[in-house]
């Protein structure tokens, strides 16, 4: 029988190949591809996520870490979606207009990955409105929006404004986060979260989904 604890230790050291394999193992065993995901992979990114926010691991490991996570969804993404597993919830992230950093948001975005939450990935230098149109259009319960510039903080600003202008504040959720970023702006433009770190981002961002 495939060993749960194996595969979640191969993820947490970056072994794609052997996640790949025990992954596929499992699945032709008959194990299910919730059970999978919940036994194997999703609590590796865990311990990854823990390590990460007590500087444990580092930026790399994180990366190399996801490369094996998502080795392991692309055999169980297609039973998954066959299954009509219900997401954990959709978060939409990017980063804000005039700002082209993606590397804290791909991390954050990875992050939520391994909490089981459906991500939609809309880039950098994404404009208000296209936050909100994407977020209504994928159903999602979360905006999260990342900025590395103190010059295009204002953004995040104008993502919430537009969220109200639309009427979804009680559907849809407002996360921020990024270098500048504190909890006392968060208060100023009216967002919902500010997180400080990816870790923390993910384990809010299921949160805020669970309780939707």
């Amino acid at each position: 029988m495939a060993d749960m604890k194996a595969l979640s230790e191969f993820l947490q050291k970056g072994k794609a190949k052997e996640v790949k394999e025990l992954t596929q193992q499992a699945v032709d065993e008959g194990m299910g591809p919730e059970e999978i995901l919940d036994q194997g992979l999703l609590p590796g990114m865990n311990v990854i996520g823990v390590k990460f926010k007590n500087n444990e691991v580092f930026v790399p490991e994180v990366l190399i870490a996801a490369r094996a996570m998502n080795a392991g969804m692309e055999i169980l993404k297609p039973l998954l979606a066959a299954g009509n597993v219900q997401s954990r919830g959709t978060v939409v992230i990017g980063t804000v207009k005039g700002d082209l950093h993606d590397i804290g948001k791909n991390l954050v975005g990875m992050m939520m990955k391994g909490k089981g939450l459906n991500v939609i990935d809309l880039g950098t230098d994404v404009a208000p409105k296209r936050f909100v149109e994407e977020a209504v259009a994928n159903n999602a319960n979360i905006i999260a929006c990342s900025a590395l510039l103190t010059t295009t903080m204002k953004g995040m600003e104008q993502v919430v404004k537009a969220v109200k202008e639309a009427n979804l504040q009680e559907k849809i959720k407002v996360m921020i986060g990024g270098a500048p970023v504190t909890e006392s702006f968060k208060n100023t433009i009216g967002a919902d979260r500010y997180t400080p770190d990816a870790a923390t981002a993910a384990e809010v961002a299921l949160e805020l989904c669970q309780s939707a």
